[in-house]
């Protein structure tokens, strides 16, 4: 099925399928990937991400997943976040965040926790640094993992922001590096489709985010050590388009953070 299929179920491994909202945009891609997990026979499904509230999308997903399991949020994000609150209404399972604000009916996830629920096992990895509450989730087979959902940590097609001040570059680089130890599992992230290798695309984000951190060396050279981030997004970002400019911006601040800080 051609990438991509509104409110449509696209199986992309055994136990991991897709539900594309229609949502798309500059920052969400394609839409939101609604993420519905489910291994071999056992009943229900783990709904990871159920997207902006729209009562749509609602009904597709609870459509799809038939029995609901679990909930679980990569990030607190409306895009990802916004229906939450009525699948937990519409079907009493638990939705599990790393923000508190963003649970209903279930406790924090906490780093390296293992969630056992619908016939899968996922491992919960603190990935911060798009949002501090930043999480993605190891989806395992036998003894080795298989995929990992990653949210906005690593996308399908681009890169990320790192929405500044609740983003940290500094955690985000940790988070980059630790996904790439995960090696060449499947990557299936909050936008975009999926890819191969979580290794070589965190590889990718690391050696841009380097490169921009080079850039906005030579821009505070050039504009000045006390230059806005705006100022810098206007000399570095000259090639983005300007409807995105906003959350360049964010990203650049948090590099001036990082910078200034004394990395």
């Amino acid at each position: 099925m051609t990438h991509p299929a509104y409110e449509t179920v696209r199986p992309v491994l055994p136990n991991a399928s897709v539900l594309l909202q229609a949502n798309p945009g500059p920052m969400t891609l394609d839409g939101t990937n609604t993420w519905l997990l489910r291994g071999g026979p056992a009943r229900g499904c783990v709904v990871v991400d159920p997207g902006e509230e729209d009562d749509a999308h609602l009904a597709a997903v609870l459509e799809a997943a038939g029995e609901v399991a679990l909930v679980l949020l990569t990030h607190g994000h409306h895009d990802h976040s916004g229906a939450a609150a009525a699948l937990h209404e519409a079907t009493g399972a638990s939705v599990r965040a790393a923000d508190a604000a963003h649970c209903h009916g279930g406790a924090v996830l906490a780093d390296g926790e293992t969630l056992e629920a619908a016939g899968i096992r996922l491992r919960v990895l603190a990935t911060p640094g798009h949002t501090a509450d930043s999480v993605s989730f190891a989806l395992d087979a036998a003894d080795d993992v298989a995929a990992v959902l990653t949210g906005d940590t690593i996308l399908g097609r681009g890169t990320t922001v790192v929405a500044h001040p609740d983003g940290v570059l500094g955690p985000y680089l940790d988070s980059l590096q630790r996904l790439h130890g995960l090696g060449d599992v499947s990557v299936l992230p909050g936008h975009g489709p999926e890819l191969p290798s979580v290794a070589e695309v965190a590889g990718q984000y690391l050696t841009h985010r380097a490169e921009r951190l080079e850039q906005v060396r030579g821009a505070l050279r050039e504009l000045g050590a006390q230059a806005s981030a705006r100022q810098i997004v206007e000399l570095v970002y000259a090639d983005v388009d300007q409807a995105v400019w906003w959350a360049a911006e964010l990203s650049v601040a948090a590099q001036l953070d990082y910078l200034r800080a004394g990395a």
